[in-house]
């Protein structure tokens, strides 16, 4: 066993987690609702901007608990954002929230309407 988290700390500086769990059941999952096309979008636009595995890498998971049939669930980490709902048509709206329009804001927490991130402090210069 070979302990990694230093190298990986270095590399990324967030990581998508994409959930793709499909199941048998009468309740609705991601795999059921275009996780694998939001997945797509998600990869697409962050190599788009030179962005994909370094700074940010991509991980598809199993269910996060936010299983609609409206859209996946994504997750954003060490960001600890999280978003239900997302279709391929949100993804470059969600993705520039957190990462800027050329993803040139990895390491800065998505910033709301109103000028706070979702710890409440404020960003005006965002």
């Amino acid at each position: 066993m070979q302990r990694q988290t230093t190298r990986q700390r270095e590399r990324l500086g967030s990581c998508v987690l994409v959930c793709t769990n499909d199941r048998d059941s009468e309740y609705a999952c991601c795999g059921d609702v275009g996780a694998e096309e939001t997945l797509a979008a998600v990869k697409s636009w962050l190599r788009e901007r030179g962005a994909f595995w370094s700074p940010v890498g991509v991980t598809t998971t199993g269910c996060l608990g936010l299983c609609s049939e409206d859209g996946a669930a994504i997750a954003i980490q060490p960001r600890d954002e999280w978003y239900a709902d997302v279709t391929p048509e949100d993804v470059p709206e969600l993705l520039e929230r957190e990462f800027g329009p050329n993803a040139d804001s990895i390491d800065q927490r998505a910033v709301d309407a109103d000028g706070s991130d979702s710890l409440g402090a404020t960003h005006p210069d965002d």
